[in-house]
């Protein structure tokens, strides 16, 4: 089964920020948002100008990661120029007229050399109005790309740490989870949970929000509790193992909490 690719998703700018129901002056969208190619492969993305203003749109391909709390950012670095470089668009630039669109072809070719699993990318669509054009508005528009290398699979997903912190609404108890594996990890609704315990007994029950995890990254996931809580404390986190053989993930942590 492949890996759903990076929820991001959707694009690094909205590609229709601050429209209204009259056409906007500028816009861009990309279809589909986000693609898989596996091994040597190829795919074409729909670019189109749903606005009132022509545009040049250049295009490129560049290095991805997520940050911490899933904000997606364009990266630099070795490895990330090197997945990039796999990456093939043409053309390279085109023009849209409004209500206009075009097709790209997205080639990859991963090196020979390249380790198997999922490496992320970027196809990046950058704007600029054309010349004489009397609003020079640019946007930047990110379709997600995972180049998946034939080879061994390997799901391997670690819990490093818990503890609680404070903020204005209440406790937060924030866990670390790191991608020890080689492909996108995708962590559906509820999928880690934090069961806190007195004893033998099961004082409340905090679930996650949807997350992915690139391979060899780690994320924070922030869960709130507002109620009180007694003291010793165990916090029971377990990330569920799913239907295509990823498995289940659970580690106690002794709790200090602080009342004050």
């Amino acid at each position: 089964m492949i890996v759903r690719a990076v929820a991001l998703l959707a694009l690094l700018a909205p590609a229709s920020a601050g429209a209204s129901p009259a056409r906007p002056v500028v816009a861009l969208t990309a279809s589909p948002t986000h693609l898989t190619l596996l091994g040597r492969d190829r795919r074409m993305i729909r670019v189109a100008n749903p606005g009132a203003t022509a545009i040049v749109v250049s295009v490129s391909a560049a290095g991805f990661t997520l940050g911490l709390r899933g904000r997606p950012h364009v990266a630099g670095g070795a490895s990330a120029r090197r997945v990039a470089s796999w990456l093939g668009v043409r053309p390279s630039r085109i023009v849209l007229v409004p209500g206009g669109a075009a097709e790209l072809l997205l080639t990859a070719a991963p090196s020979r050399a390249a380790p198997p699993g999922d490496h992320p990318a970027l196809v990046l669509l950058t704007t600029r109005a054309p010349p004489g054009a009397a609003v020079p508005v640019r946007m930047r528009v990110g379709v997600t790309v995972v180049v998946r290398v034939p080879g061994k699979i390997v799901h391997r997903l670690a819990l490093r740490s818990l503890r609680v912190v404070r903020n204005m609404r209440g406790r937060v108890f924030r866990v670390v989870i790191a991608n020890r594996g080689n492909v996108v990890e995708w962590l559906r609704r509820g999928r880690v949970e934090v069961a806190l315990l007195a004893g033998r007994r099961r004082v409340a029950e905090l679930r996650s929000s949807p997350r992915e995890l690139l391979p060899g990254a780690a994320g924070v996931f922030d869960l709130p509790y507002r109620g009180n809580l007694p003291r010793p404390l165990t916090a029971l986190v377990s990330v569920a193992g799913s239907a295509d053989g990823k498995a289940a993930v659970r580690r106690a942590f002794r709790v200090s909490v602080n009342h004050g």
